[in-house]
């Protein structure tokens, strides 16, 4: 007896440690995504200009990083916020912790050098080496066209400067530990040329995280097989709950009927000027869908877009698009 718990008082102490040590090692030495590269960007008018329009309407990096009038369909920028950041995206909203998107206009990043910036964009760790959770959805940045993430940078720089301080931002546990798991380096890929449509389209469509919208969630993660299917639950403040809409090219529940002008009207009609300045009447739904950012995308990159969709695996999957109230 006294050797069976002088054996087990030995496991215990190794478990011990052996916990003590992967905690250690996933709060020390995670993440592990390598030095930011040392990389001067120069901001030429065609870089600036390719940047505006990545960070406003395909990865729309200016969404999250501004303030949005709930007050309006689809939550529209209100201008004179622009990457200032503050957002903040917390339990209420079903994240593991308080996450406030940081100030990207120069008053903000200006400290960061452009290396420091591209590695925060396409692995998520940032100056100071620490993991960021990816509501910034760093995983599908850091499969883009590297020159495209330097457009986005030069952009950004340009920005009217606006003094803004924003709150750290804090995980629950576990999800302070685990965040150091999440960063992985970057995984680039070249822009394909807009003749290949399908495969442009498959590009942008990262770009734009329609995915990770569009896909619904268990233990944090998407689940496997129902990719872009929809039915992702997206909570609102006052209570109540909206559900992403299934993009597979399936007949009955998806886009599987659709034509290429229907998806580029839907679009146009949620992004033109009487959208932007129409009040929302109390209980009218409202979206998450930043539709006015993503609506100003030209026709040939939706028809790309809308190209790569079709070519999806069908999945039947119909989803309840009105909100409910959450008890």
């Amino acid at each position: 007896m006294k050797k069976i718990k002088t054996l087990l008082t030995w496991i215990s102490g190794i478990l011990i440690v052996l916990v003590i040590s992967g905690i250690a090692y996933i709060k020390f030495a995670l993440p592990d995504v390598g030095e930011a590269p040392d990389l001067v960007i120069e901001q030429t008018p065609a870089r600036i200009a390719r940047g505006k329009y990545l960070a406003t309407h395909v990865t729309v990096c200016i969404d999250c990083h501004s303030q949005r009038d709930w007050s309006r369909f689809s939550g529209p920028l209100i201008e004179s916020t622009m990457g200032q950041g503050g957002e903040l995206f917390d339990q209420k909203l079903g994240f593991p912790g308080a996450y406030y998107s940081s100030n990207i206009t120069p008053s903000g990043i200006s400290r960061y050098t452009d290396g420091e910036l591209f590695r925060v964009i396409t692995t998520g760790v940032n100056k100071e080496g620490k993991a960021l959770f990816p509501i910034m959805p760093y995983q599908y940045y850091g499969q883009m066209d590297p020159e495209d993430i330097k457009c986005i940078i030069a952009y950004i720089r340009t920005l009217r400067p606006i003094e803004n301080k924003v709150l750290p931002s804090k995980s629950d546990f576990p999800m302070n530990l685990i965040i150091n798991t999440i960063p992985v380096k970057a995984q680039p890929t070249k822009l394909p040329e807009k003749s290949d449509i399908v495969n442009y389209g498959k590009y942008l469509t990262n770009a734009a995280t329609c995915m990770e919208c569009h896909t619904q969630v268990k233990g944090g993660k998407l689940i496997v097989g129902m990719e872009f299917a929809g039915g992702r639950e997206f909570p609102f403040p006052d209570g109540t709950v909206i559900h992403s809409t299934n993009l597979t090219p399936d007949t009955e529940t998806g886009i599987g009927e659709w034509t290429n002008q229907m998806f580029l009207d839907l679009f146009h009609s949620r992004s033109d000027s009487i959208t932007l300045h129409s009040k929302l009447e109390p209980g009218n739904i409202n979206t998450m869908m930043p539709w006015t950012l993503y609506g100003r995308m030209t026709d040939e990159d939706l028809n790309a877009i809308f190209s790569y969709l079709k070519t999806l695996k069908p999945i039947r999957n119909r989803i309840e698009l009105n909100t409910k109230t959450v008890n």
